[in-house]
C-alpha cells in the first residue's frame, strides 16, 4: 500500500492545524507543519534563525528556498522509516512555486496517494479566531499581513490544485467535529 499524503491548506485561523492533528492521530500519519518547522528553525541563534524570527513577527512568509530545505530534510528522514504510512502537510504550499516543488518532490519519493484539502473560511472569521488566541506573532497588524499574503500568494495555489481537479474544498466555519468528519469522508 502506498503511503497516504494529505496536504491541508487554509488561511491562518482556518483551523487547518487543528484538523491536521486530528487527521494525523486518526490515520497514524507523520506530521509536517511548516509553521512548526519555521518556529523551531527561528529559535536557532544564527543569521537565518534571527531573520526568520523577524519576518514571522512582521507577518511575512519565509522564502520558498528556506521552507523547501526544511521539508526535504524532514521527508528524507520519513522515507527511511520502516512501514511508513504517510504524513500530513499542514499549511503548505504557500506559493505556486512551492506547489510545483512539492509535486516534484512527492513524485521523487514515489508518494502518489496525495489528497489536497482546503479548509475554507472567510477573512472575517479568520481574523476573529486569530485575535482570540495568545501567540506572540498574532498582533492585528501581523494578522492582517498574513491574511493579505494568503490572498496574494496562497489563493493561486488553491486555484492551481482546483484546476488540476485535485482540490477538496471543506467548509471551515462549521464546528471542529463537523469539519473533521467532512475531511475524513473526503480523503477516505
Amino acid at each position: 500500500m502506498s503511503p497516504k499524503i494529505v496536504i491541508i491548506l487554509g488561511t491562518s485561523g482556518s483551523g487547518k492545524g487543528t484538523q491536521a492533528k486530528l487527521v494525523q492521530e486518526k490515520l497514524g500519519l507523520g506530521y509536517v507543519g511548516s509553521g512548526d518547522l519555521l518556529r523551531i528553525r527561528s529559535a536557532v541563534d544564527d543569521f537565518s534563525g534571527r531573520k526568520l524570527k523577524k519576518v514571522m513577527n512582521e507577518g511575512g512568509f519565509a522564502p520558498s528556498a528556506v521552507i523547501f530545505k526544511l521539508w526535504i530534510d524532514k521527508w528524507e528522514d520519513m522515507k527511511n522509516i520502516p512501514e511508513f504510512s504517510g504524513f500530513i502537510i499542514d499549511g503548505s504550499p504557500r506559493k505556486l512555486l512551492e506547489a510545483m516543488l512539492i509535486d516534484q518532490s512527492l513524485e521523487w519519493y514515489e508518494w502518489r496517494d496525495v489528497k489536497v484539502v482546503f479548509v475554507d473560511v472567510s477573512r472575517e472569521e479568520a481574523f476573529s479566531r486569530l485575535s482570540k488566541r495568545m501567540r506572540e506573532d498574532d498582533t492585528p497588524k501581523a494578522i492582517n499581513s498574513r491574511l493579505d499574503l494568503f490572498e496574494k500568494e496562497v489563493m493561486p495555489v488553491v486555484k492551481y490544485y482546483e484546476k488540476l481537479n485535485r482540490l477538496i474544498r471543506i467548509k471551515g466555519e462549521q464546528g471542529i467535529e463537523s469539519v473533521h468528519k467532512d475531511i475524513m469522508k473526503a480523503i477516505a
